[in-house]
C-alpha cells in the first residue's frame, strides 16, 4: 500500500517512523538548498560571480518547478509518495554532486537546476505523505516537526562557516562536498520511507482512501481559501527565501561590517527560532484554531522587518527576530491549511500546484534582486546600493499581508472551512 491512502490505529506505530524517515530528507534537502548563502561573499571573491549569477543558482532551482512540479503532484497522486520521494531524493544527490564538481558557472547552475528539478516534487511528496498518515491527528504539529528538522538543516548550512571552518578557508568546492553529502542523507531517509510504505502494505488490510482518476480541469477548481493560501504563499516565500537564503548574510556583511562567520551566525538564528517554535505554533492551531489569523499576525512581521532596514540601520538582532518569528509561524500553519480545504485525493494536485505558483515567485524575485543589486552597484564600499532590494521585498511583504486578510475574511463567513476554530484531534 502507498500513502495515497489513510491510516489506521493499527498502523501508529508506523507512523512515528514515517515522521522520523521524513524528517531525515527534509534534513538534508534543505542544507543543500541554503549551502549558497553563505558561499555569496566566496563566489564572487574567487569565481568572480555577480550578483545576479548567485541570484540565479537558487532561481534555477526553482525555475523548473514552475512547469515540473505540478506533474510532480500529480505522479504521486498516481504512484504513491513512497515511491515518489525515494526517486526524486536521487535526483537531488546527482545534482548537489554535479554542483560540486567545477567552478564553472554553466556546470554548477546545471547541478542546482538538476537539484531543483528533484527537490521540489520530493518536497510535495513528502507534505501529501504527512498529510495521508496524519490528518485528523494534529497534523498542524506534526507538519511544524518535519519543518522543524527542515530548519535545522538550514540552521546547520548556515553555521557551517564555523564548524566547518577550514572547509570555508580551503575555498569554495569543499562546503559544496559537504551539502552533497547531506543529500546522500535525504536519500538514507528516502530509503526508509520507502522501506516503511512498503512493509505496510504487506502487513495491513485497513480500509484505504485512494486516489481518484486525474481530472486536467479539476485543477482550476479548487475553492477560494485555496487560492488565498497560494497567494499568501507564493508573496510569502518570494520575500523571506530570496532574502534569508541568497543574500542577507552579503548583505549583513556588507552594510553591517561583521565577518563571513557573524553573518553567518546571525543569519541562522531565524531558522534556529523555527526549530523550536514552530511545533509550538502548530500545536496552537490544532489545539485554538485561528489559523487565518495567526497567518496575518506572522505576514504582518515581514514588512515591519524591511521598513526598519530601509529607514536605518537597526539592531540586526531585531530584525532577525521578527523574521524568525514570522518563518516559524506562517509555514507553520500554511501547509496544513491546504489539508483542511482539499480532499484527500488532490492533496497531491493541490500541493503540486501551491509549489509550482512558489517556485514562480522565488524564480522571479531571486533574479530580480540580483539584478535590482547589480544596478544600483551593491557592496560592502556601496551599502546604500541595497535599498532597491529592501524596497523591493518591503512591497511584496505588504501584498502577503493583504491576502492573508482577505483568506481571514473568507474563512469567518459561512463559506469557510473551519480554519478558525479547533482541530477535534484523534489520538495520534
Amino acid at each position: 500500500m502507498s500513502t495515497d491512502r489513510l491510516q489506521f490505529d493499527s498502523t501508529a506505530p508506523k507512523r512515528w517512523w514515517v515522521l522520523f524517515f521524513l524528517c531525515l530528507v527534509m534534513f538534508g534537502n534543505y542544507y543543500v538548498y541554503d549551502c549558497i548563502g553563505p558561499l555569496a561573499d566566496h563566489l564572487q571573491r574567487l569565481l568572480g560571480y555577480s550578483d545576479t549569477q548567485i541570484g540565479t543558482l537558487n532561481a534555477i532551482y526553482s525555475a523548473p518547478n514552475i512547469f515540473l512540479v505540478l506533474i510532480g503532484g500529480l505522479l504521486v497522486d498516481r504512484f504513491g509518495a513512497a515511491r515518489v520521494t525515494l526517486w526524486t531524493t536521487a535526483i537531488c544527490l546527482l545534482g548537489a554532486v554535479l554542483t560540486a564538481v567545477s567552478g564553472s558557472f554553466v556546470m554548477m547552475a546545471a547541478g542546482r537546476l538538476l537539484f531543483g528539478i528533484g527537490a521540489e516534487t520530493m518536497i510535495v511528496a513528502s507534505t501529501v505523505a504527512l498529510g495521508l498518515w496524519f490528518l485528523g491527528r494534529s497534523l498542524a504539529f506534526v507538519m511544524a516537526i518535519n519543518l522543524s528538522l527542515a530548519r535545522a538543516g538550514s540552521y546547520a548550512a548556515d553555521v557551517s562557516p564555523v564548524w566547518a571552518k577550514g572547509a570555508y578557508d580551503a575555498g569554495w568546492q569543499d562546503p559544496l562536498w559537504i551539502a552533497a553529502a547531506f543529500a546522500g542523507v535525504s536519500v538514507v531517509g528516502a530509503i526508509g520511507y520507502w522501506w516503511v510504505d512498503r512493509r505496510i502494505s504487506v502487513v495491513s488490510h485497513e480500509p484505504a482512501v485512494v486516489a481518484e482518476k486525474i481530472v486536467w480541469r479539476d485543477v482550476l477548481r479548487f475553492d477560494r481559501s485555496y487560492w488565498y493560501v497560494v497567494a499568501l504563499c507564493v508573496t510569502f516565500y518570494a520575500v523571506i527565501l530570496p532574502f534569508r537564503s541568497t543574500f542577507a548574510i552579503k548583505y549583513f556583511q556588507h552594510t553591517g561590517g561583521l565577518s563571513l562567520e557573524e553573518s553567518s551566525v546571525l543569519n541562522s538564528y531565524v531558522f534556529l527560532a523555527a526549530i523550536f517554535v514552530s511545533p509550538l505554533f502548530g500545536f496552537i492551531a490544532d489545539r485554538f484554531g485561528r489559523r487565518a489569523s495567526l497567518m496575518v499576525f506572522g505576514s504582518l512581521l515581514l514588512p515591519a522587518t524591511f521598513l526598519l532596514l530601509g529607514i536605518g540601520h537597526p539592531d540586526l538582532w531585531l530584525v532577525t527576530a521578527l523574521i524568525g518569528v514570522s518563518f516559524s509561524l506562517v509555514p507553520a500553519i500554511l501547509w496544513p491549511s491546504v489539508a483542511h480545504v482539499v480532499t484527500a485525493a488532490r492533496l497531491g494536485t493541490a500541493f503540486g500546484l501551491m509549489t509550482m505558483l512558489q517556485n514562480v515567485g522565488l524564480t522571479v524575485s531571486n533574479l530580480a534582486v540580483g539584478y535590482l543589486n547589480d544596478a544600483a552597484g551593491a557592496s560592502a564600499s556601496n551599502p546604500a546600493g541595497y535599498q532597491p532590494m529592501l524596497w523591493y521585498f518591503g512591497v511584496l511583504a505588504t501584498v502577503a499581508v493583504v491576502f492573508a486578510l482577505l483568506l481571514r475574511n473568507r474563512e469567518l463567513g459561512v463559506r469557510g472551512h473551519g480554519l478558525e476554530r479547533p482541530q477535534a484531534a484523534r489520538p495520534i
